[in-house]
C-alpha cells in the first residue's frame, strides 16, 4: 500500500507544475538573467539592490538582522539563540521578553521551511536547541488568523513603490465527515495525501481519531509550500491604500527596495491600515509566490512573471550603483559567501532529513 501511495504522490507531483523542482523555474530564464547581467555591467551587479541587506538577500543574510530594519510594532517578540550558546540563558531571555509556549523556532539563515518548528513546551525547545547546533530565531507564536506574502519594490528615486504580488496562504487542513479517521481524511484529500509523512511527525495529531462532521483540522502551522500550504493568487486585493501603507513601511526601514514580506494579520482591512506583524523579509531571491496558484496561472505565465520581477530588480540595482554609488560585492567575495552558504545548506538539509 505504501508503494502505491508513493507512486500516486509521484504522479500527482509530475502532473501539477506547482510541485516541479526549482530548476524548472530558473533554467528556462537563464538567457534573460544573462542579458540583465550584461546590462548591469558586472557579474555581481544585483548585490547593489538592497544595500541594507547582506548581498541584497541571496540567502546568506541573517533573518534576525534583516528584521531589525523594521519598526518594533511590526515585529513578533523574538529571542536570538547563538549556536552552542547557553540554553539556560536563552530560556531566561524568553521569560524576560514575555514569550510563552507554543513558540516558533527556525534557523537564522534558512529557506523553504527547513527545520522550522512549532514547539509546544520547554522540554521540546531544549531538545531542538541541543539537536541543531545552528543560530536560531525563537519567536512568539502569532495568533493572527491570516498570513500572506506581499511583494514590494520601489525605485530609489521615486516616492511610490509597487506591490506586484499578493499570495494568500491556506494552511494544510482537512474537514471531518463524522465517520472517518484523521488518516482516512488525509488519504482522501488530494493535497493532504502528499504530506502524510510530514503530518505523521506531529505528535499532537491523533491519526486514528474520528473527526466530527464539518470540523476543520489544521495539519500544519507553518506557511511554507513545502509544508503543504496552498498559495493563492491574491493580486485582486492590491489597492492604492495598501501600497501607501507599504510605502510608509519601506521608508521607515532604509535601503531595501525589492523583496517579499511574509506577514500575519487578522483582516485585510487591518493589513491596509498597517496592523500586521512581519515574519520575515526575503530579498532578491524572493519569488512572487502567487505564481504557484496553478488554478489561476500557467507554467509559462509564471516564468514570464519571474522575468518581469527580475527586470525591476535590475533597474534598482543599476540605479543604486550608477547614481547612489552603491558598490557591487566583489566576485571573489560573493563566491566565498556562496560556497559557505552551500556548505551550510547541505548541513541543515541533512539535519532535516535525519529529523
Amino acid at each position: 500500500m505504501k508503494n502505491n501511495l508513493n507512486t500516486k504522490k509521484s504522479i500527482q507531483k509530475l502532473l501539477s507544475w506547482e510541485y516541479w523542482p526549482m530548476y524548472m523555474f530558473y533554467l528556462p530564464n537563464i538567457p534573460f538573467a544573462l542579458y540583465q547581467t550584461i546590462k548591469g555591467g558586472s557579474l555581481t551587479f544585483f548585490t547593489a539592490t538592497n544595500p541594507a541587506i547582506e548581498n541584497s538577500g541571496i540567502g546568506t543574510e541573517s533573518k534576525h538582522k534583516t528584521l531589525l530594519l523594521f519598526p518594533e510594532k511590526h515585529l513578533p517578540k523574538t529571542v536570538f539563540h547563538k549556536a552552542n550558546s547557553s540554553i539556560k540563558n536563552t530560556l531566561k531571555s524568553l521569560n524576560a521578553e514575555g514569550i510563552t509556549f507554543p513558540i516558533i523556532a527556525k534557523p537564522d539563515i534558512g529557506f523553504r521551511g527547513l527545520l522550522v518548528k512549532k514547539i509546544e513546551n520547554e522540554t521540546a525547545l531544549i531538545h531542538y536547541l541541543e539537536k541543531y547546533a545552528i543560530d536560531v530565531l525563537i519567536q512568539e507564536f502569532l495568533t493572527q488568523e491570516n498570513e500572506c506574502g506581499i511583494f514590494y519594490h520601489r525605485l530609489p528615486n521615486e516616492e511610490k513603490g509597487t506591490i506586484s504580488s499578493i499570495t494568500l496562504k491556506e494552511f494544510l487542513h482537512v474537514i471531518g465527515d463524522g465517520k472517518s479517521t484523521l488518516e482516512t481524511l488525509i488519504l482522501k484529500d488530494k493535497r493532504a495525501t502528499i504530506y502524510l509523512e510530514l503530518v505523521k511527525e506531529n505528535p499532537l495529531l491523533d491519526l486514528d481519531k474520528i473527526i466530527k462532521k464539518d470540523k476543520k483540522v489544521n495539519l500544519s502551522a507553518i506557511g511554507n509550500h513545502c509544508k503543504g500550504t496552498r498559495f493563492i493568487n491574491g493580486n485582486h486585493l492590491i489597492s492604492n491604500k495598501l501600497e501607501n501603507t507599504f510605502d510608509i513601511l519601506n521608508k521607515q526601514s532604509n535601503n531595501w527596495f525589492y523583496g517579499r514580506l511574509d506577514v500575519k494579520y487578522n483582516s485585510f482591512e487591518d493589513l491596509e491600515n498597517g496592523d500586521f506583524k512581519i515574519l520575515e523579509l526575503n530579498g532578491i531571491l524572493a519569488e512572487p509566490t502567487h505564481i504557484y496558484d496553478a488554478e489561476k496561472t500557467t507554467y509559462f505565465k509564471a516564468l514570464k512573471t519571474m522575468r518581469n520581477h527580475w527586470k525591476q530588480l535590475s533597474k534598482i540595482a543599476i540605479y543604486n550603483n550608477k547614481v547612489q554609488n552603491v558598490p557591487h560585492r566583489t566576485t571573489l567575495g560573493l563566491l566565498k559567501d556562496v560556497r559557505k552558504l552551500n556548505k551550510y545548506t547541505k548541513y541543515i538539509s541533512k539535519l532535516n532529513r535525519i529529523d
